[in-house]
């Protein structure tokens, strides 16, 4: 009833993923080195910026995963949101940022590819890594959107690691091709102004891509409510008790991919004694919360329908 992948199959994809990074970024920089090229090079900073995105999200992980303390008795979820939006930050400033930049300098001094040949091998190897990393990702976040459309999805999901991974690596996928474009036409034209003009392209979508998370995670951090389905299954829950005549409003909050805070305004039957209401809202917390463990924390406070309308 949730629409999040399991916390460890995130990890999964994470792991993955940060291991075809580290192994991309090191072919494209010894294939810059020899060819020369702009495009290639700035894949290389993008690859690099996708593992220290992927270690960002494995560290927010963990520490959203500490327990409630003192200080903090909603516990740490929201964690995970703050490094989720510093991973937009870093692929706008460094990935798209270097891209332009370098895509700039190579207009100004054009110089065609010296090898192409080695840059066309190491951008099939790097598709072919990619694609995989892809594949899991995709396959990891099409389990948990069921019946939603992908868009819809993404906009309603609550744990960052499943989209932004999945987000990478199509940007990445889309950099290798540009990538491959502009150094193929800098060779067959001789002109190296092609290649600048695919590393801008290539900040360009890494730009896109972070301004599209950044919104997301924006959201999270300043605090989203539940699923509608959820909101409904709660004032389904509770109004469906004899012992209450009407439930006002539901307010929810999520303070993690898998934490829920819930209050709601509930106007209980007169007759009914205070340890029956007792009895009654620690029932439907067990309830609820069996349906629904998504649901942290649930706080139902008395309230009369007819003070409050008036």
């Amino acid at each position: 009833m949730t629409d999040e992948s399991p916390h460890g199959e995130n990890k999964f994809v994470l792991l993955a993923a940060l291991a075809a990074n580290l192994g991309i970024a090191v072919a494209k920089f010894v294939a810059a080195g020899i060819t020369g090229s702009a495009a290639m090079l700035t894949e290389g900073f993008h690859s690099v910026v996708d593992s220290l995105n992927q270690i960002l999200l494995l560290y927010g992980q963990k520490r959203a995963a500490r327990p409630a303390d003192a200080e903090h008795p909603a516990g740490y979820g929201r964690e995970l949101y703050f490094w989720s939006f510093v991973v937009a930050i870093l692929i706008f400033a460094t990935g798209a940022g270097l891209s332009v930049y370098e895509g700039i300098a190579h207009l100004r001094a054009p110089e065609p590819p010296q090898d192409a040949t080695v840059a066309y091998i190491v951008l099939i190897l790097s598709l072919l890594l990619e694609g995989g990393s892809w594949w899991a990702a995709m396959r990891a976040f099409a389990k948990g959107k069921g019946d939603q459309g992908w868009w819809q999805a993404i906009r309603r999901s609550k744990d960052p690691p499943a989209f932004i991974v999945l987000f990478e690596d199509s940007a990445a996928m889309a950099g290798l091709v540009i990538a491959g474009v502009g150094i193929w036409l800098s060779d067959v034209t001789d002109d190296g102004r092609w290649d600048g003009a695919a590393s801008i392209a290539i900040g360009i979508v890494l730009g896109v891509v972070a301004i599209l998370l950044a919104r997301e995670s924006k959201g999270l951090l300043i605090g989203e409510r539940a699923s509608p389905e959820l909101i409904e299954a709660i004032r389904s829950g509770i109004a469906a008790r004899p012992e209450v005549s009407g439930v006002g409003q539901v307010v929810t909050l999520h303070l993690g991919p898998r934490s829920v805070f819930v209050g709601a305004d509930v106007d209980f039957v007169d007759a009914v004694p205070a340890g029956a209401v007792e009895v009654m809202i620690a029932e439907v917390e067990a309830a609820l919360r069996r349906d629904w463990p998504e649901i942290g924390s649930l706080y139902i406070k008395p309230k009369s329908m007819v003070n409050a309308a008036i």
